[in-house]
């Protein structure tokens, strides 16, 4: 089968296309005819090496990137009964989607229901669960609670802001060009601010009466760390998920005071 791998950590151009055996289902998994793959951040991320020393998304070279896709079930492993081979099914954090065929592991398939097309099941996983437990679980959003929305035009970010508008909050989102601007108000958005002509630290503290956000959702990392924490009101709540504009290293204690 055809594959993008990568044999040694570094840019774009580490990427190749490989001829790889099919992988063949062990037990407990099914091997998928991969019709979509997601392309995500976490791929440049076990790409470049900056995973390579995490035990949770563990980056063996050489590797085939991928850690969402969709397709149809063509074989099941042994003891699999939760599906059947014709399934149309999405699934995330399993890498391997870079590829014509995939082998995952049952649980993590989800059947896609009639009428939701392809990428679209696709696209939602990976980024869907991940606007999820950041609004109803990382910090469970409620009716009233002002929260700031880096990258608010992306993947996440725009699931990410109509989930919260469901719970009840108040999203002030950031960009970084009118035209995401207009997407992340498309989404629902309280306030946007594009970066380019605005600050968006002081302009989040003016928004909520000088009190500060009850939480920051930050994609974006090293650019914006720092001024998101200094948004939050008194014993806010600061979620970094990614590094966009660069990895955080780490967290200045004064910063935090």
């Amino acid at each position: 089968m055809k594959a993008i791998a990568v044999r040694e950590f570094g840019g774009a151009d580490r990427l190749e296309v490989a001829d790889l055996p099919r992988p063949e289902p062990g037990p407990g998994e099914v091997l998928v005819k991969v019709a979509h793959a997601g392309v995500n951040f976490i791929d440049i991320y076990m790409r470049s090496g900056v995973y390579k020393r995490s035990d949770t998304y563990q980056t063996p070279l050489p590797m085939v990137l991928g850690m969402e896709g969709a397709g149809t079930i063509v074989a099941l492993g042994e003891g699999v009964t939760s599906h059947r081979v014709g399934e149309m099914v999405a699934w995330c954090l399993s890498r391997g989607s870079y590829a014509e065929y995939a082998a995952v592991p049952a649980w993590r398939l989800v059947g896609v229901p009639p009428g939701v097309p392809m990428p679209v099941a696709a696209a939602l996983m990976l980024q869907g669960m991940t606007a999820h437990y950041l609004t109803h679980s990382a910090f469970p959003l409620k009716k009233g609670d002002f929260c700031l929305v880096h990258a608010a035009a992306g993947g996440v970010g725009q699931l990410l802001v109509q989930l919260a508008k469901l719970r009840g909050a108040i999203v002030i989102a950031t960009v970084g060009s009118r035209e995401k601007a207009e997407l992340a108000n498309a989404r629902g958005a309280d306030y946007t601010i594009i970066y380019s002509e605005e600050d968006f630290q002081p302009l989040a503290r003016d928004l909520t009466g000088g009190r500060g956000v009850d939480v920051v959702y930050d994609s974006v990392g090293k650019d914006t760390l720092a001024r998101s924490l200094k948004s939050l009101r008194r014993r806010g709540t600061c979620i970094l998920f990614g590094g966009s504009s660069g990895i955080v290293e780490c967290v200045d204690p004064l910063d935090l005071a």
